[in-house]
């Protein structure tokens, strides 16, 4: 099986791409036999802009817009710029074929400066894969600039998700913890405000 990851991260380092790869290696770590492929989008900007334009894709992008269309699964990673994903993200999904992705299971996630951008990934990215009618799995990841520390829930999010595209690869259901049963006048006290107030 083949797992492509596509990261539009800019700078070198670039925090886009090493979320890629943690997602990549987890994933990879659950499915025995798994090639992964990452793709870094910033090679391939001037490309990517000549295909937008003429319709025609070069050598080097058509090479990996058929990898991205014969994949197993997809990881999609972009930057988040102005509460969005990245143009060079959003024009490399662009000049695929609308097809490719249909049917196909992708993990979303983004970087960002704060964690006040993470609902892009709800409101922007996931709509997108969405319209190109791919599965995509239900934990998106995104880490802020201070989730790179020591933060324990960047990686519980990784790995969550990671077991959410594992468990698609290999046709297996989703096991998760059952959430405790409260029952609904206890639910209403909570929120009620104290008597006497």
């Amino acid at each position: 099986m083949k797992l492509v990851t596509v990261s539009a991260g800019l700078s070198v380092p670039s925090a886009t791409r090493l979320l890629a790869d943690r997602l990549g290696e987890a994933a990879a770590a659950r499915v025995p036999g798994l090639e992964v492929r990452v793709v870094e989008l910033r090679d391939l900007a001037v490309d990517v802009a000549k295909a937008f334009v003429t319709g025609f894709p070069g050598t080097a992008l058509r090479e990996v817009l058929d990898e991205v269309a014969g994949a197993d699964a997809l990881i999609a990673v972009t930057p988040i710029f102005t509460a969005s994903y990245s143009g060079l993200f959003k024009s490399f999904f662009d000049v695929l074929d609308r097809d490719a992705l249909a049917g196909k299971p992708v993990l979303i996630a983004a970087t960002g400066g704060t964690a006040r951008h993470s609902l892009a990934l709800e409101h922007a990215v996931r709509p997108m894969f969405a319209y190109l009618r791919a599965v995509v799995m239900p934990t998106a990841v995104y880490a802020a600039a201070e989730d790179w520390g020591s933060s324990e829930g960047l990686a519980e999010r990784i790995e969550r998700a990671a077991g959410e595209l594992a468990a698609q690869l290999l046709n297996q259901p989703v096991r998760r913890a059952a959430a405790p049963f409260v029952p609904f006048d206890q639910l209403l006290d909570s929120v009620r405000p104290a008597s006497g107030t």
